[in-house]
């Protein structure tokens, strides 16, 4: 019996973990052996300089400036991800009818390619003609065109790139709430209500944002990563037939150009701006689920 089920363990498990194996892990070790070389214009380490790469790197303007790009993004992303998802999941787990009609209602974006809805945003909703959808809105009060993802002071482009990223993923942290607000006992509620806790507010306060405490923290820490991650809709709303402008450049666009442009195609530099990335993200989240206390009981 054993034997059967470790047998059919494998067979499910295994072609995942070859697949990750391959496209994963072995990328991975590779961009940071590669980091130890200088390889320009090609994936194959010809000569070993150490630990250059990475001081390169940490006294690059351009990359420290977009993990300042990135800081700001998530300074936005987050707290508004986090609360909207969190306003929806209520709301929709409070409804009698059509409660199923308006979980795939929302969560419907979180399928849509991250591109499409880019160009979606760029060139419908918020294009710099007076023909878009914003400044069609705008017009009926009065108000220019507004050159969205072009105006820098002020940062008007920041609305595209949080309103895009927001529509695409409230969906999923919408449905994590939801399914932790199912988890709740019923008799905590009951609970309140005889001890004499108004309903609203202070059953929100005491009783169910206590138990929501694991899944908070979870959705926190995956809000920062995916912004750390940050990539599809910089570069397709941000970018055009001219390149990519200087400002709001998160780190995996600079990576980008650093390693695949045509100014010199530097893998050595951006593999090793990428294993600095990927540093910051892992030591950020042990600091967050520290701090947090993810994972421990209440």
């Amino acid at each position: 019996m054993k034997r059967r089920d470790a047998r059919a363990f494998w067979l499910f498990v295994g072609p995942f973990l070859i697949g990750l194996a391959i496209f994963a892990y072995l990328p991975i070790g590779w961009s940071a052996y590669l980091s130890f070389f200088d390889a320009r214009n090609t994936v194959t380490p010809t000569e070993f300089v150490g630990l250059d790469n990475y001081g390169h790197m940490l006294t690059d303007e351009p990359f420290l400036s977009s993990l300042g790009t990135f800081s700001v993004f998530a300074v936005f992303i987050v707290p508004l991800t986090f609360v909207l998802s969190l306003a929806l999941a209520v709301g929709v787990n409070q409804l009698r009818f059509a409660r199923a009609f308006f979980r795939s209602v929302f969560f419907l974006p979180f399928a849509c390619s991250y591109v499409v809805a880019s160009l979606i945003w760029k060139t419908s909703l918020f294009s710099g003609v007076r023909y878009g959808l914003a400044n069609t809105v705008l017009g009926w009060f009065g108000a220019d065109p507004v050159a969205w993802t072009g105006t820098v002071h002020p940062p008007l482009y920041w609305v595209v790139l949080v309103t895009a990223r927001l529509w695409l993923q409230l969906g999923f942290y919408m449905i994590l709430f939801i399914a932790a607000l199912q988890r709740i006992p019923r008799h905590l509620y009951e609970a309140a209500w005889l001890d004499g806790a108004k309903p609203g507010w202070q059953v929100f306060r005491y009783v169910t944002l206590p138990q929501l405490r694991a899944t908070a923290v979870a959705v926190l820490l995956l809000n920062l990563i995916n912004a750390y991650q940050a990539f599809d809709e910089f570069y397709n709303i941000m970018g055009d037939a001219r390149g990519y402008p200087p400002f709001a450049r998160p780190p995996l666009v600079y990576l980008y150009y650093t390693s695949l442009g045509s100014g010199g195609q530097d893998l050595g530099r951006g593999s090793a701006g990428a294993v600095i990335l990927a540093l910051i993200i892992a030591l950020v989240t042990l600091l967050q689920g520290r701090v947090l206390r993810f994972g421990r009981a209440s």
